[in-house]
């Protein structure tokens, strides 16, 4: 069969005999259709992509918008300084309201060694405690350079790089150096001593950090 014959249009005669028809301007609905089903900014390109182009009549999903989404930044130190973050209030500088801050730190402090019993190893205590975070410990300055920090004993509040801030018995805040001091702190009868100029560090990086052991330490 020819290709002529296939493309031909039907005869009338059929057309009845079969119960179709054919429209009598395919090429204007076909236009309209194509009007109607592509995005705007295609529509001007009809034509042309009639003639030299083929069409895909599907559903195509708009473009999601690869924008990053900004992460909000917290507060540098600068600005924590500014608003007081590190300040305890007066009202808050009582010895009793850290009680139960210091029950937890005992009861932490039991769990990473172990638990502490009177046949515990106690070099195997004492680097436990070296990386243990010291929030709620109530600690003791045994020795110092600056005879008036000599004796002072209270609860841990704050831990910083170069300084321990304390509240004390009398409810009093002390900020107390770690350099040029020796501190002990007691846990179920273990005693052990923190030299604070080889415990310069943020709670965080001493966690991270090897300790040496040395015969003795100088202030």
């Amino acid at each position: 069969m020819e290709e002529a014959l296939v493309r031909a249009t039907i005869p009338q005669d059929l057309e009845k005999l079969l119960g179709v028809e054919s429209r009598p301007h395919p090429r204007a609905f076909t236009d309209a259709f194509l009007k109607n089903s592509l995005p705007q900014t295609t529509r001007c390109d009809v034509n042309n992509l009639l003639t030299h182009k083929a069409l895909i009549l599907g559903y195509s999903r708009p473009k999601k918008d690869k924008r990053k989404s900004k992460k909000p930044k917290g507060l540098n130190a600068r600005q924590k300084r500014a608003m007081k973050v590190f300040q305890l209030k007066p009202e808050h500088q009582r010895y009793e309201l850290f009680l139960p801050l210091h029950d937890l730190w005992r009861q932490y402090v039991i769990d990473l060694c172990s638990g502490l019993k009177p046949t515990s190893n106690p070099q195997f205590v004492q680097q436990k405690l070296l990386k243990a975070d010291f929030h709620g410990a109530i600690v003791t300055v045994v020795r110092s350079k600056c005879p008036s920090y000599v004796g002072t004993t209270g609860i841990i509040v704050q831990e910083f790089k170069h300084v321990f801030k304390i509240i004390t018995r009398e409810d009093k805040l002390k900020v107390i150096p770690k350099r040029n001091s020796v501190f002990s702190v007691e846990i179920n009868g273990f005693v052990s001593h923190i030299y604070g100029s080889k415990f310069e560090q943020r709670a965080s990086e001493r966690s991270a950090k090897k300790f040496k052991v040395r015969g003795t330490i100088d202030l």
